[in-house]
């Protein structure tokens, strides 16, 4: 059996690596290494997939974070309300800015941000909303825009882990992840969906004011060589990583394809184990399968990753601590479901190159995992 990875970005490569090799070797033969040809055809492409007017490529994703709540003029002391089940970039650029963040409790099912806490966390500060498109579908973007368009509040999407995911209005309107709200923001890190070979990072939005103002505020506040309008930033998608994009952007769909085949499969093997459940499908989002992250329910979750872990298969835990309960971003408040989660969820091998053979073994190593340790407690 080929060897497991979490993901395997070498597997992919091959793949893709005469096309690849190429666009790279472009960039190197025309030495345009800053905003070169690449850079400007990726965007171009991107826009056209995601039927957005404007995407802004950056230097990473917390970077697009960081720039859209630049873009929006927040102000010291300015609440910005997420969720506390998340990667700490979502509220490490808040607090960075001198905003605040204001954590909220997620579903238990979904694991996104809850609607109703959302609403009860607004005061007379609050000035945004950041739903995060958590492991690989949209969060309930029609009501948080209602909440947001009744509060005058602004939203910025984290669309890390879900960009290529769509989500369906009421009306039957569909949207990509991140083209919804005022501003997307989106890595590029090399374990995404869509990653280059470094770091990178992009901004989406359909405002050609706020698109002009986040391209200055990325190139150092200036859209005129040595004229700066704005504070801005050195954030920059260099032409090696564009070219990288360029050609996984063609693949995307694929990629997505088999990532939800890899997941279906999970849950055929998975649907009989009690303890176990699996990822929940909101009904107006597709699920592009960042991540497959289970819940394990009746057993101790840490027993089982280092059962899973001695048995030579690879498994992560996403995230262990929340939010507000690390030392940076402590917060009073109630959090049951999140708390809930972190000493539950663990998730498995999730990548576009699962084999059969992978697949077997994975489930069927999980499956005997929980049953001796079922035998055990």
């Amino acid at each position: 059996m080929r060897e497991l990875r979490m993901v395997d970005l070498a597997t992919q490569y091959e793949a893709i690596k005469t096309e690849v090799d190429q666009a790279i070797s472009d960039v190197i033969s025309n030495t345009s290494f800053i905003n070169g040809p690449a850079v400007k055809n990726f965007q171009k492409d991107l826009e056209s997939y995601l039927e957005v007017e404007h995407v802004i490529p950056c230097a990473n994703g917390t970077d697009a974070l960081q720039i859209a709540m630049m873009a929006l003029d927040l102000q010291p002391g300015d609440e910005v309300i997420t969720a506390s089940f998340t990667y700490v970039a979502t509220a490490e650029v808040i607090a960075l800015l001198k905003l605040k963040p204001v954590l909220v409790d997620v579903d238990p099912d979904t694991f996104m941000i809850n609607v109703e806490q959302v609403k009860a966390a607004i005061g007379p500060k609050t000035k945004a909303i950041v739903p995060v498109h958590l492991f690989g579908q949209t969060a309930p973007m029609h009501s948080i825009m209602q909440i947001a368009k009744e509060h005058n509040l602004f939203v910025i999407e984290d669309t890390a882990q879900a960009i290529g995911s769509e989500y369906t209005f009421p009306d039957g309107t569909k949207m990509k992840s991140g083209t919804i709200g005022h501003i997307g923001a989106t890595s590029f890190f090399p374990s995404k969906n869509l990653g280059c070979f470094g770091d990178g990072g992009a901004l989406f939005t359909r405002d050609e004011n706020l698109a002009k103002k986040i391209r200055m505020i990325a190139n150092h506040g200036q859209s005129i060589q040595y004229y700066h309008d704005e504070i801005g930033v050195n954030s920059r998608l260099d032409s090696v990583q564009a070219a990288v994009l360029g050609i996984k952007l063609k693949n995307l769909n694929k990629y997505s394809s088999a990532r939800q085949s890899a997941a279906e499969f999970y849950d055929r093997a998975f649907a009989n184990i009690p303890e176990i459940q699996t990822p929940a499908r909101v009904s107006n989002s597709t699920h592009v399968f960042h991540q497959y992250t289970l819940r394990l329910k009746g057993l101790n979750r840490d027993l089982l990753v280092t059962a899973l872990k001695e048995k030579g298969l690879p498994v992560m835990v996403y995230y262990p601590v929340p939010l507000h309960q690390q030392k940076a971003y402590q917060q009073e408040g109630n959090y049951p479901v999140t708390e809930m989660l972190c000493k539950q969820v663990f998730s498995l091998p999730m990548h576009t190159e699962l084999d059969q053979e992978q697949l077997n073994f994975i489930t069927q190593t999980v499956v005997e995992a929980i049953t001796q340790l079922r035998k055990k407690q």
